[in-house]
């Protein structure tokens, strides 16, 4: 069993396989860590070019797309070793990326994810959308992040130089210990793809483990590599899959109340996208919350096997009010002026 394994979820990114693989086998030297790639049925030359021009790195080659949750469940399930990284194949690491995250983690047994600092590739001085300096949620479910709270993105000046507890860890960049992992229940292969690292990171917590971010390890993320932001897919799994988060891990004293409410926001959303003449917008949502309702009896399932929170006390990791109308209405776009102190 490897100390490490860094697995890449590759579906008809030959391009960035192209350009990061070099940069990645330059700097993940760290003792017995193997590379894998887990092909979702690409139809590019992903394949042929691993197999010509990296030998080493391991395959996994799937005949058909599972997505970014299925996907990793099945190639988790094949490979052996302490810590699981998941890595986006649009992601350039740096030198000594992994030594300080595996040193945190090795440091603590509790701690069960971890995450680097995530910058964009296209603004160095940037973060990243997709995890920033780590992840929250708010109280109705909507997800940001130190360094990006909805469309605002800061600029690195060094304000989140630090290693914190956060609520969830990016999956373009996530450490993951293995053992954590399954005991959580792996990756919800009906997410397909968005939001199920902030469920799995959920289920972690309500495991009794710790979702950490260190900014003693950097990497640059592209982002937008498989669905642009602006798709009405995308959306529609925003909108679903942020339904089924809330469902599989909220509190017994808070599920109802907080679904209601989130439901009239959704509503509210849907009926803005309908007045813009947004029509695909708007039927994502719809959608959505079709797929939502059909899916029930199954989350039900699903929210029985995890260990849910009793009566009405949110992790200390959620914040307590609307991000939205702090952001809007309180003009509140960094972390710093939430007055959000979770630690």
């Amino acid at each position: 069993m490897n100390k490490v394994a860094i697995v890449i979820l590759n579906w008809n990114g030959v391009h960035f396989l192209k350009e990061f693989l070099p940069a990645l086998v330059s700097y993940s030297t760290y003792p017995d860590t193997s590379i894998w790639v887990a092909d979702n049925y690409s139809t590019d030359e992903s394949v042929e070019f691993l197999d010509k021009q990296y030998p080493r790195i391991k395959q996994i080659r799937f005949n058909k797309n599972y997505g970014f949750a299925l996907g990793y469940q099945k190639a988790l399930r094949q490979i052996e070793a302490e810590y699981f990284v998941l890595l986006n194949s649009d992601v350039e690491v740096t030198p000594g990326w992994l030594e300080p995250v595996i040193r945190l983690m090795d440091a603590d047994n509790k701690t069960g994810a971890c995450m680097p600092k995530i910058l964009s590739y296209n603004g160095k001085d940037h973060f990243e959308y997709a995890g920033a300096a780590g992840g929250y949620i708010d109280k109705f479910g909507y997800p940001f992040c130190r360094g990006r709270i909805l469309n605002h993105i800061e600029k690195d000046m060094g304000q989140y130089n630090d290693t914190r507890e956060v609520f969830w860890a990016s999956g373009a960049c996530m450490f993951v210990r293995s053992e954590a992992y399954f005991k959580a229940g792996e990756l919800d292969a009906d997410f397909f793809a968005h939001m199920e690292e902030i469920d799995l990171c959920w289920r972690l917590k309500n495991c009794g483990y710790k979702i950490l971010y260190t900014s003693e390890s950097t990497v640059f993320h592209v982002g937008g590599g498989t669905l642009p932001n602006n798709n009405p897919r995308k959306l529609y799994y925003n909108y679903r899959n942020n339904l089924f988060l809330l469902y599989k891990n909220l509190p017994q004293g808070t599920l109802f109340f907080t679904l209601f409410r989130r439901m009239v926001l959704d509503g509210i959303s849907g009926s803005i996208y309908l007045l813009q003449f947004s029509f695909s917008f708007f039927f994502a949502v719809v959608r959505a919350h079709l797929s939502f309702y059909r899916s029930l009896q199954k989350l039900r399932r699903k929210r029985k096997q995890n260990r849910i929170r009793n009566g009405k006390k949110l992790d200390k990791q959620i914040f307590p009010e609307s991000i939205v109308f702090n952001f809007l209405l309180k003009k509140r776009r960094t972390f710093d002026k939430l007055n959000f102190h979770p630690e």
